[in-house]
């Protein structure tokens, strides 16, 4: 990956939270209103920094937890389980975290800071984008097989919400990053992510997920997995509808959805990302010029792109100015090397 693909991912996740923080809760007029035309929203920088939201707070958690996991051996779910869980109860905790949180990481995160099975603290009927807006760093590790990259997308996704949706949307992410990371062409990217969605539509890792699925209404738990792909399925066939006709001026939140629950962050972030492949702030500035979830579309059009990209996507001027920027580069350069 000589493109630096996973410096790239988190710079650009990083620098997505940060220009769609002050538009998030505004619609697109009181966008413009605020930041002039959307093509050319400049970096909101205060006091010499661009200031991210938990997306990016958690984002770090899970990469640390990640990074913890892997030092110790080859990844499991034994391995991964209680690293990350500390690193999301640390965030919890932390004085940083005042950027506008959801309230399903918050009330899991007081769960899990307890002695209580980590399934008992997962919010089964949750599938906001918080599942998902987070797990980038797992598609930029390399030497994962497919069942330890969907598993531990998975993990981390239910240990705040347990929504069958949520965890495929997580899986569906990843993978989005690790395809575009090794070169994915971007035209046919929603293709191999309704493949691999129906390929997995009847699959519940239960070595990694244990038996949060008997927290549901569900009969089994093939029909709790089934649930969330079918989810996930619809909006990628919404997408694949759209992506070639979609006008650019016109809100990608209105093609599909606003992005507060996990499988249409998913969409709408990609739909940023493949409406410019190959202009990564354009793209950014588009997610974060919507009605919705702006700061997580963002994020998540800026995890592709820099996959896509590479670390010289991204202008020196905007990367030299992002809060936890040595970290994310340590991170990066990690799982480049």
């Amino acid at each position: 990956m000589n493109k630096q693909a996973a410096t790239g991912a988190l710079m650009g996740l990083a620098l997505g939270d940060a220009l769609g923080f002050p538009t998030e809760f505004n619609d697109v007029p009181a966008i413009l209103a605020k930041c002039g035309p959307w093509r050319e929203m400049a970096l909101p920088v205060t006091r010499g920094t661009a200031y991210i939201t938990d997306d990016t707070q958690m984002t770090l958690a899970f990469a640390r937890g990640l990074r913890t996991a892997m030092d110790s051996g080859l990844l499991t779910p034994h391995r991964l389980a209680r690293p990350v869980r500390d690193e999301y109860v640390d965030w919890y905790h932390s004085p940083e975290n005042n950027r506008a949180p959801g309230n399903t990481c918050l009330l899991a995160c007081r769960l899990l800071d307890s002695d209580r099975r980590w399934q008992d603290a997962s919010q089964i009927g949750s599938k906001g984008c918080g599942a998902n807006m987070r797990v980038a760093p797992i598609g930029l590790v390399p030497g994962l097989s497919e069942e330890q990259r969907a598993g531990a997308a998975q993990l981390q996704a239910a240990l705040t919400h347990g929504h069958p949706t949520g965890l495929a949307a997580s899986d569906l992410t990843a993978r989005a990053v690790w395809l575009l990371a090794r070169g994915a062409d971007p035209t046919g990217l929603v293709g191999q992510l309704r493949s691999y969605a129906y390929e997995n539509r009847d699959r519940y890792h239960e070595r990694w997920l244990g038996d949060l699925w008997t927290r549901s209404q569900d009969p089994d738990a093939l029909h709790f997995a089934r649930r969330g792909w079918d989810e996930c399925l619809a909006v990628l066939e919404r997408l694949d509808s759209v992506q070639r006709t979609a006008d650019p001026e016109l809100d990608p939140c209105t093609y599909t959805g606003d992005g507060w629950i996990a499988e249409e962050a998913l969409a709408t972030g990609l739909l940023c990302f493949l409406l410019f492949p190959g202009e990564p702030l354009t793209a950014l500035r588009r997610a974060a010029c919507t009605r919705g979830d702006s700061d997580s579309i963002a994020a998540l059009a800026g995890a592709f792109a820099g996959a896509h990209l590479g670390a010289d996507a991204w202008p020196a001027e905007w990367t030299a100015r992002i809060e936890h920027r040595d970290e994310l580069l340590a991170l990066g350069a990690l799982w480049d090397a």
